[in-house]
């Protein structure tokens, strides 16, 4: 069952680790970080209501589907005492527990995404809504001042080399002798520093360019 769960998985690009006894079970699960782990009960030396409690105290989060031929009702309440999200029944169809892995996968990523928000200093920028503000101030900023900010951001206290930010923001992968890095970091200096005593955009001469909150550049 394990190996023909294991294939059908794999054909769906999922990963899949097998633990063959529930302690060895216990012990990949407490090791690494699974997106969901699908757990029989009938297991040897730690059965699937054991593992499933062990898990849950150490990882209240952890997706966890069970995969039993316990089908009466007092056995799927155990399951769910003990913390399993979600319970099916052998035997089954694999396109039914392929839906049912997916929707909780799903419900735990709604659940532990964090909110998109970049933040340096005084200066914020919600990937979600696209907007930014220094302060209080909302600053409108065009398509491509946005996406240089939000590299800037997201690589913040690092030095950037114009190649890379090249590369990266308009696709160019080889010196044109172009000063389009230049005139668009003034456009955001003029946007973001300029309203501000503190100056986050800093150029490091020869080297490319920073944002920090520090003010020890140029």
């Amino acid at each position: 069952m394990s190996a023909y769960v294991k294939m059908g998985l794999e054909e769906n690009q999922y990963l899949i680790d097998i633990a063959m006894n529930g302690r060895t079970g216990l012990e990949l699960a407490m090791k690494n970080n699974y997106n969901a782990i699908i757990l029989d009960v009938n297991l040897p030396e730690l059965n699937g209501y054991e593992v499933c409690k062990l898990i849950r105290q150490d990882k209240p989060k952890q997706p966890i589907l069970m995969l039993t031929a316990l089908n009466k009702i007092e056995n799927k309440l155990e399951g769910f005492n003990t913390g399993t999200d979600d319970y099916l029944v052998k035997p089954f169809e694999f396109s039914e527990l392929l839906a049912r892995l997916k929707a909780l996968l799903n419900r735990s990523d709604k659940l532990t995404r964090k909110p998109a928000l970049l933040e340096v200093a005084d200066l914020s920028m919600d990937l979600e809504s696209k907007i930014v503000k220094r302060g209080k101030a909302q600053v409108e900023l065009t398509v491509k001042e946005f996406n240089l900010l939000q590299y800037l951001i997201q690589n913040k206290n690092k030095v950037i080399s114009r190649s890379e930010l090249l590369e990266n923001i308009w696709g160019i992968n080889f010196d044109t002798g172009t000063n389009v890095i230049d005139v668009y970091i003034n456009f955001l200096r003029k946007k973001i520093d300029l309203p501000s005593h503190v100056k986050l955009i800093h150029t490091y001469i020869g080297m490319g360019y920073i944002l920090k909150a520090s003010e020890d550049a140029d």
